[in-house]
């Protein structure tokens, strides 16, 4: 997908097509909207209502960020969209809820802008027509201060967490991760600070005391998952398999604590190529945050992790390792296959709390088996709380990254784990390279992955996937007939992956007390 788009009359390509169907419905509600007052809209999510926006889809985004040192002042930005109309516009909606807006450009002309809700809706001053190319230009700030989520404050400087819907509060975008793009990251810092963000680097100017980096990515990205790292950091750099360009993003001062972990990343993405093929980025590596942030994250080809999960010794050796596994993953089940909508969400985070129960299994002698009968006990409980995986219940009020619960986690992976005892481990295993290798580069939905089980296993599966991933109550388990669901007194004792529990709003302590009952 080209950067910069040099034709007007382009055809959109399949994943355009696909994300432009979810938008349809909306459309008509965006062209009423037009004639009334600024409204915020959406893309009709269920459980994320008011998040994208309808009548177009974006090729790429440029983001532009000048940091001012210190990690408490809001940063200077540009964000330039390059998108492709699918339907007559005379209103462009935006996601961005957290910054000032100085200006806005619709092609080169000014515009008007007014915010309504957590909408920055832009009036160009010429209807925008169905099927052509526009270009948004926004100058704003980016305020790292007065809300959680989006960016994070780090002991030296900022690094970013949006998952789940928090892009919009760093800079105006399309949030919702049916509409990827390609992405070019420049941010100009003082210097004496380290800039790295998501993909490969793609130049580094000094000027005055101040230095520009700038990064591209080579492959279309989810909003929630872009990354900006700015600190006295150090870069690691390793060579990964097929010469794969690792680097690692470390505060200087734990460089020598944390290399015996970094180490460890090139051995695990072999194990993982071996599982579901090659790795689908153009690099990877991890950015060890100094802060006590309470969860990691897949921020795509540069993962997110708290320092204290390598360098606090409540964690085990395995479980840090493991955890390192489920965020590699993430690279190829919920990065490179992006779920079409939210309540697709158990396919990122099933696939990979399967991966990492399967490394410990593998690598540190802790049964897969085990952790699925405890995950079996307590999943009819999970279901009454936060819904059946492929149908999670929507997030309460005040808690938008709510939807990560049990449910989507070991909850998802125990739905994996009953599909491979229905089908066999060869079929199976098939499943999982042919999901990956079909999907890559695009989004795909729950319907699409029951699709490719069937035809994988030459079987009828609608009724085995409705059971486990709609049903109240969870289905026997194939091969399985002595596991039974456990009261509320003993499931509340089984074993919950720590990030269903512990997302940006959760203190530290509550991370450290969830992980540690993992060992």
């Amino acid at each position: 997908m080209l950067l910069t788009p040099h034709s007007r009359a382009a055809a959109p390509t399949r994943r355009r097509r696909t994300a432009a169907a979810l938008l349809t419905s909306a459309v008509s509600v965006c062209l009423i909207a037009a004639s009334n007052p600024a409204v915020p809209l959406g893309v009709g999510d269920r459980l994320f209502p008011h998040l994208g926006n309808p009548g177009y889809d974006v090729a790429s985004y440029d983001l532009s960020f000048t940091y001012p040192g210190g990690n408490s002042k809001p940063l200077r930005a540009v964000t330039t969209i390059d998108a492709w109309t699918t339907a007559d516009l005379d209103r462009v909606n935006l996601d961005f809820a957290r910054g000032t807006v100085e200006s806005v450009e619709v092609d080169g002309e000014p515009a008007q802008f007014h915010t309504a809700g957590e909408d920055l809706v832009i009036t160009p001053e010429n209807p925008v027509p169905d099927g052509t190319w526009m270009r948004i230009t926004v100058r704003h700030t980016s305020d790292p201060v007065r809300a959680a989520g989006g960016w994070v404050r780090t002991a030296d400087g900022l690094a970013m967490a949006n998952q789940a819907d928090a892009a919009h509060l760093v800079f105006p975008c399309n949030d919702h991760p049916s509409d990827k793009a390609m992405f070019t990251i420049r941010v100009t810092a003082p210097d004496g600070n380290t800039v790295v963000a998501n993909g490969l680097p793609a130049g580094v100017v000094k000027s005055d005391g101040a230095t520009t980096w700038t990064y591209r990515n080579q492959h279309p990205m989810a909003t929630e998952l872009a990354q900006v790292s700015i600190g006295r950091s150090t870069v690691l750099q390793r060579s990964g398999p097929h010469g794969l360009p690792v680097r690692d993003v470390v505060p200087t001062g734990h460089r020598k604590a944390l290399e015996p972990w970094l180490e460890k990343t090139p051995g695990q993405i072999t194990w993982m190529e071996g599982k579901v093929g090659r790795y689908p980025f153009e690099t990877y590596g991890l950015l060890v945050a100094d802060a006590s942030i309470g969860f990691q994250l897949e921020t795509q080809t540069l993962s997110l992790f708290e320092r204290e999960l390598f360098t606090d010794p409540v964690y085990p050796r395995w479980y840090a390792e493991s955890i390192m596994v489920h965020e590699l993953a993430h690279q190829w089940f919920g990065n490179s296959v992006s779920p079409r909508t939210w309540s697709d969400l158990w396919l990122n985070e099933g696939h990979a709390t399967w991966y990492e129960a399967l490394y410990a299994e593998e690598q540190a002698d802790k049964p897969m088996r085990d952790r699925m009968k405890a995950a079996y006990g307590a999943s009819d409980r999970w279901r009454a709380a936060g819904g059946p995986p492929a149908a999670p219940k929507a997030p309460g009020a005040g808690s938008k990254t709510g939807i990560f619960r049990p449910n989507v986690y070991d909850g998802a992976a125990l739905v994996l784990y009953a599909l491979r005892q229905e089908i066999g481990r060869p079929a199976f295993e098939r499943l999982e390279r042919a999901w990956v290798e079909r999907y890559r580069d695009d989004t795909a939905t729950t319907a699409d992955f029951v699709r490719l089980a069937t035809e994988i296993s030459g079987r009828d599966l609608d009724g085995f996937f409705q059971g486990w991933l709609y049903g109240e109550k969870t289905p026997p388990m194939p091969g399985h007939p002595d596991w039974k669901p456990q009261a509320a007194a003993k499931a509340s004792q089984a074993p919950v992956h720590p990030r269903a529990l512990v997302r940006p709003q959760a203190p530290a302590q509550q991370a450290r007390s969830a992980k540690a009952a993992a060992r």
